[in-house]
C-alpha cells in the first residue's frame, strides 16, 4: 500500500512542475530579438542600403525574413521541464493540462522491475495561471485535480475490497521565477526559481478500504529552488532544470497489527530534480520535442532523520508542439517510466495548451 501511496505523490508532483515550461509565440520572438539582432546585424546592414523607394520596400522585406532566419522560433516550449525566459511584464496566460497514468510495474528497492500487484491508473487536470509581474519577473500558480482508480489489488482491504476509486484537489503550488542572465551569442539565458508547495490535496484521514486512491496530495509543505537554462543553437533549442526540493515532516493515521488506528510521524526525504529537454523545429508550426526528467533521492538535509525509503524516476517523454495562432498553442506528449527505484513505472498520455492574453 506504500508503493501505491508513493506513485500518487510523485504523479501529483508531475502535474505540478509539468506544464510550466511553455513559451508562447510573442513572447519567445520578443525574448530572443536582441541576440537575434546581433547575429543577423551584418544581414541587417546589406538590407538597409537601398536608395529607391521599391528597392527600400523590397529590402525592408527582405530584412525582416531575414531576422525572422536569425531569430529563434517560436514554440510551445518542453511539457515537463520548465523554460528560463519569464513573461513580459502585465502579459497573462492560461494554461490547462490532462494526463492519464497507467502504471505498468513496480521499480523494487533494487532497480529491478516487478509486479504493481494490481491495476492502478490515475487522470490528473491542472490549471497554471502565469503573470508578469515585473520586468523579468514572473509568478505562477498551478491548481490540480487528481482521480484515482485501483482495481484487481492483491493486498485486499479490511473487508475484501480489491478495487476502489478518490479523486479531488491535489497539491497546489506558486513559483516565481526570476531571471538572471539575458541570453547572448555565447551566454544562455539563466533563471532563478522559489516554489512552495501546499499540502491541499486529501493525505489523512485514508480509508483502508479504498486502497490508497484516496491519497491525492503528499502531506508536506515542499520548498523547491533552483535554476532554470535554456539556450538556442540552431536549428534546436535546449533546456534544462535543477532543482532541490525540501519537505517538512506530517502527521498520517495508521493501521497497527490489532488493527487500532495509531498516529504515525513522518520525515520524507528531500530530492534532487534533473531535467533535460530538446525542441526541433520542423516547420514553422510543428515542433517535435524531446525530454529527459528524473527525480533523484537527497537525504534529508535538516530536521529529524528520514523515515521514508529513497526513491529515484528517470523518465522520457517524446512530444510534438502545434503551433496554432500567436495566442495559442498546445503539445502532446506520453512520459514513459524508464528506471527507478522504491517507485512506479507509468506510462502517461499528456496533452497541454495555452492561451496568452
Amino acid at each position: 500500500m506504500r508503493s501505491v501511496r508513493i506513485w500518487l505523490f510523485l504523479f501529483s508532483l508531475s502535474l505540478v512542475y509539468p506544464a510550466t515550461g511553455w513559451l508562447n509565440p510573442v513572447i519567445a520572438a520578443e525574448g530572443k530579438k536582441a541576440i537575434s539582432e546581433r547575429v543577423s546585424t551584418e544581414e541587417g546592414k546589406t538590407q538597409t542600403a537601398a536608395t529607391n523607394e521599391k528597392g527600400q520596400q523590397e529590402e525592408g522585406e527582405g530584412r525582416y525574413e531575414e531576422i525572422k532566419e536569425g531569430e529563434c522560433p517560436a514554440t510551445f516550449g518542453p511539457i515537463i521541464t520548465d523554460t528560463a525566459i519569464p513573461m513580459d511584464k502585465g502579459r497573462f496566460a492560461l494554461q490547462p493540462t490532462w494526463g492519464l497514468s497507467f502504471v505498468t510495474n513496480t521499480f523494487s528497492p533494487s532497480w529491478r522491475r516487478i509486479p504493481a500487484g494490481g491495476d492502478f491508473k490515475s487522470f490528473g487536470m491542472s490549471v497554471k495561471l502565469t503573470y508578469g509581474l515585473l520586468n523579468n519577473l514572473e509568478v505562477y500558480t498551478v491548481i490540480p485535480y487528481i482521480h484515482n482508480w485501483a482495481d484487481r489489488v492483491e493486498a485486499c482491504g479490511p473487508n475484501g475490497e480489491r478495487a476502489a476509486d478518490f479523486g479531488g484537489l491535489g497539491d497546489i503550488s506558486l513559483t516565481f521565477k526570476y531571471r538572471l542572465v539575458e541570453e547572448a551569442q555565447l551566454a544562455p539565458t539563466v533563471s532563478a526559481i522559489f516554489t512552495p508547495i501546499f499540502p491541499s490535496g486529501h493525505f489523512r484521514p485514508l480509508n483502508p478500504g479504498r486502497l490508497g486512491t484516496d491519497a491525492t496530495g503528499g502531506g508536506t509543505y515542499a520548498f523547491t529552488t533552483g535554476f532554470n537554462v535554456s539556450k538556442y543553437l540552431k536549428p534546436f533549442i535546449f533546456y534544462g532544470n535543477l532543482w532541490y526540493t525540501f519537505q517538512t515532516s506530517y502527521r498520517t493515521d495508521e493501521a497497527d497489527e490489532w488493527g487500532n488506528t495509531v498516529e504515525r510521524r513522518n520525515h520524507p526525504r528531500d530530492f534532487v530534480t534533473v531535467n533535460l529537454a530538446a525542441e526541433y523545429p520542423l516547420t514553422r508550426k510543428w515542433v517535435a520535442l524531446l525530454e529527459l526528467t528524473s527525480i533523484w533521492d537527497g537525504g534529508r538535509m535538516v530536521g529529524p532523520k528520514a523515515n521514508a525509503q529513497p526513491t529515484a524516476l528517470l523518465s522520457l517523454l517524446p512530444g510534438i508542439e502545434y503551433m496554432a495562432t500567436e495566442k495559442f498553442s498546445l503539445a502532446l506528449g506520453v512520459n514513459i517510466g524508464l528506471y527507478g527505484k522504491n517507485n512506479s513505472a507509468n506510462i502517461i498520455p499528456i496533452l497541454s495548451m495555452v492561451y496568452a492574453f
